[in-house]
C-alpha cells in the first residue's frame, strides 16, 4: 500500500511539471507574439534547462531573435558534442553563424555534409528536409543532386526538387526537372502545365520552355510528350496556327484517330481562332467518312464557319456558302433527331441573317416534329420558331408556343426564357401594363441574365409610362426594339429618328442612344458606337443605361479596338462607380487579367 501511495506521488507530481511547463510555454509565445522577446527568452531558457532535447529549438531561435549570436552558437556546439552524429545540429549551427554574418563558417559546415553524405536515400531525404525546415532551400536542392550521384539514379527526387524549385520561383530548373521527369511519368502532365502556367510570367518564360523542348525534340523526335507540352506552349502564347501545325504534324505522325485535334479545335473555337479550328476540323474530315470523328468535325466544321462569318464582317454570299453548307449536310446525312441542331442553327441564319422567314418556319416545324428529338432542343425550337411567327407578324401563334415552353419546363431556364419572350412580345405590341407584370416576376428569376433584362425592360416601361401615359413615343421605340432583334438595321435607325421628331423633349434620349450603339454593333461598327456609348457615360451617368454603357466599352476598347489601357478605365469605373451593376464581378476580373494580376490568368 505504501509503494502505491509513492507511485500515485510521483505521477502527480509528473503531471503537475508538465501542466507548468506547458503554461510557462504559451505564456512565452504570448511575449513573443507582443514583442516582448527578452520576457520569451527567460521563459525559453527555464525550461530549456529543464529538458534540453524539447525546448533546443525554441531556445534557439529565441536567442537568435534577440541577436544573441555568440550564446546561440555556444549552446548549439554543446548539443553537436552530446549528438555528434545527428546533422540537424549542425545545420542549425550553421544558421547561427548565418544569421552573425559569418557565411563562410556556414558554408563550411554544409560542404561538410555534402561531403559526407552517405548513400541512403532515407538520409538524403531527412537531411534535404532539415535544410528546407531552416529556410536554406539551395542547400537543400544540393543535397537531392549529391544524392542522385550517389545513388547514380538521376530519376531520383524528382518530386522534392520540383517543389523547390517551385519555392525559389527557379523557373529554368523547373523547366528542365519536369522536362526530365514526364517521359517516364506522362500522367503527370496536366499537373505540370498547370504548376508551369501559374510560375511563367509573360512570352519570355514560355520561350524558355518552347527553346528546351524543341532541342528534346530534335535529340528524341519520338518522344510524342515533348511535342504534345509544344502545342500546349503555343496555346499559352495564343499561337494558335502554330498550336494546330505542331498537333496535326503529331497526329500524321501516329496516324491516330484524332481525337486530340477534335479537342484542340473545340479550344481554338473558345478562343475565337475560327480560321485555325476551321483548318483541324476540315483534316478530321479528310481523314474519311469511316473515321470516328468524321460525323462529328463536319458538324462543328460548318458551326464554326458560322461562328466565323457572323461575328465578324461579313457579305450576302458568305451567308449563302454557309446556308449551302447545312444544306448539303442535311442532304448527306439526312433530317432526323442527330442533326436536329444543324437544322435549328440553318433556321436562325435563314431567319435573321437572310430573312427568309417562311423557310426557316418550315424548317423548324419539321424540326420540332422529329421522333425522339432532345426535349431541351424541343423547347429551344419552340422558342425560336415563336420569334419568327412575331417577325412573320403571327403574335398569337408565338405567344402560344412561348406559353407551352413555359408550361412544360417550369421552374428552369428555359421556362424563364419562355415567359421573358412573352413579355417582350407584349412590350413589342405595345401591350405595357401586361408586359410589365411578367417582367417583375421575372426579377426574381434564378438566372441573373434573365432577371437583370427583365429589370432594365420593366424600367423602361415604368420610366417612360411616367412620364407619358399614354405610351406613344415608348411604342415607336418599341417597334424600333423589334426592328433590331429582326435584324433590320436601315428600318430601326429610321424608326428610332422618327421619335424625337413625332414627340420632342420626349424621355427616351438615353434609350435611343443605347439603340442606335447596339445597331452600331451588330453591323461591326465598333469605334461608331463609342461615341454614342460615352454619351450615355457622361450625360446619362444615373440612368438606366449608364452601366452597360461603361462596362460595353470597356468590351469594345478590349476586344475590338485593342486599347487595353482605356479598356481598364472603364472596367475600373464599373468597380468603382457601380457597386450594384450586374457587370461588377465581370469588370473586377477583366481589370485585374489585364493589370497582370497573375492570380486571375486562366491555364
Amino acid at each position: 500500500m505504501k509503494q502505491f501511495f509513492i507511485g500515485i506521488f510521483f505521477v502527480f507530481i509528473s503531471c503537475s511539471t508538465l501542466f507548468a511547463q506547458d503554461t510557462d510555454l504559451l505564456l512565452a509565445k504570448q511575449f513573443a507574439a507582443n514583442g516582448e522577446q527578452q520576457k520569451a527568452l527567460d521563459i525559453y531558457q527555464k525550461l530549456y534547462k529543464q529538458d534540453n532535447e524539447a525546448y533546443f529549438n525554441v531556445y534557439i531561435y529565441s536567442l537568435l531573435g534577440t541577436k544573441k549570436f555568440d550564446e546561440a552558437i555556444s549552446v548549439t556546439k554543446k548539443m553537436i558534442r552530446k549528438h555528434p552524429g545527428d546533422p540537424q545540429y549542425v545545420i542549425t549551427l550553421g544558421t547561427a553563424y548565418t544569421q552573425q554574418g559569418s557565411i563562410e563558417k556556414a558554408d563550411a559546415l554544409y560542404e561538410d555534409l555534402i561531403k559526407n553524405l552517405p548513400a541512403d536515400q532515407n538520409e538524403i531525404v531527412t537531411l534535404a528536409s532539415q535544410f528546407y525546415q531552416n529556410a536554406n532551400v539551395d542547400y537543400a536542392i544540393r543535397i537531392f543532386q549529391q544524392g542522385r550521384k550517389l545513388l547514380k539514379n538521376d530519376a531520383l527526387f524528382s518530386f522534392e526538387l520540383i517543389n523547390l524549385y517551385r519555392y525559389k520561383r527557379d523557373k529554368t530548373a523547373i523547366t528542365e526537372e519536369y522536362l526530365n521527369f514526364l517521359p517516364t511519368n506522362p500522367t503527370f502532365i496536366s499537373q505540370a502545365e498547370n504548376t508551369l502556367s501559374t510560375l511563367y510570367e509573360g512570352p519570355a518564360d514560355y520561350d524558355l520552355l518552347k527553346f528546351a523542348l524543341l532541342k528534346r525534340i530534335q535529340k528524341d523526335p519520338q518522344q510524342t510528350l515533348f511535342a504534345e507540352l509544344l502545342t500546349w506552349q503555343y496555346l499559352q502564347q495564343k499561337q494558335f496556327d502554330l498550336a494546330l501545325n505542331q498537333a496535326l504534324a503529331l497526329s500524321r505522325r501516329q496516324n491516330d484517330d484524332g481525337s486530340t485535334i477534335f479537342e484542340l479545335c473545340r479550344t481554338l473555337t473558345a478562343n475565337d481562332a475560327y480560321d485555325a479550328a476551321i483548318r483541324g476540323y476540315e483534316y478530321l474530315v479528310s481523314k474519311g467518312k469511316d473515321g470516328q470523328f468524321y460525323i462529328p468535325a463536319k458538324i462543328e466544321l460548318i458551326n464554326t464557319k458560322n461562328l466565323r462569318v457572323t461575328s465578324g464582317k461579313y457579305t450576302k454570299d458568305d451567308l449563302l456558302s454557309l446556308e449551302k453548307d447545312y444544306i448539303d449536310l442535311l442532304t448527306e446525312f439526312g433530317k432526323n433527331n442527330n442533326t436536329a441542331f444543324a437544322m435549328q442553327k440553318l433556321a436562325n441564319l435563314q431567319a435573321f441573317k437572310l430573312h427568309k422567314l417562311a423557310d426557316a418556319q418550315k424548317l423548324l416545324e419539321e424540326t420540332i416534329n422529329l421522333p425522339g428529338i432532345d426535349p431541351n432542343l424541343l423547347a429551344s425550337c419552340k422558342l425560336d420558331l415563336g420569334d419568327i411567327s412575331l417577325l412573320n407578324n403571327h403574335p398569337w401563334d408565338a405567344t402560344l408556343l412561348y406559353s407551352q415552353v413555359e408550361k412544360d419546363y417550369p421552374n428552369t431556364y428555359i421556362g424563364q426564357d419562355a415567359k421573358y419572350r412573352n413579355a417582350k412580345l407584349a412590350y413589342y405590341t405595345g401591350d405595357f401594363t401586361w408586359a410589365k407584370g411578367q417582367l417583375d416576376v421575372l426579377k426574381a428569376a434564378t438566372s441573373q441574365l434573365i432577371a437583370n433584362d427583365a429589370l432594365n425592360l420593366s424600367l423602361l416601361i415604368s420610366d417612360n409610362i411616367a412620364a407619358d401615359t399614354s405610351g406613344a413615343a415608348l411604342k415607336i421605340y418599341a417597334r424600333a426594339d423589334l426592328l433590331i432583334f429582326a435584324e433590320q438595321p436601315d428600318k430601326a435607325l429610321l424608326t428610332l429618328d422618327s421619335i424625337d421628331k413625332k414627340y420632342p423633349g420626349n424621355s427616351l434620349t438615353d434609350d435611343i442612344l443605347m439603340a442606335k450603339a447596339r445597331l452600331l454593333m451588330q453591323q461591326k461598327d465598333y469605334a461608331g458606337a463609342v461615341p454614342l456609348l460615352k454619351k450615355i457615360a457622361e450625360e446619362h451617368s444615373t440612368d438606366l443605361w449608364a452601366d452597360d454603357a461603361v462596362f460595353m466599352l470597356g468590351d469594345i476598347y478590349e476586344n475590338h479596338l485593342s486599347d487595353k489601357e482605356q479598356a481598364k478605365t472603364y472596367y475600373q469605373k464599373i468597380i468603382t462607380s457601380y457597386g450594384g451593376s450586374l457587370w461588377l464581378n465581370e469588370a473586377r476580373k477583366r481589370f485585374r487579367l489585364l493589370r497582370g494580376d497573375k492570380n486571375d490568368v486562366s491555364s
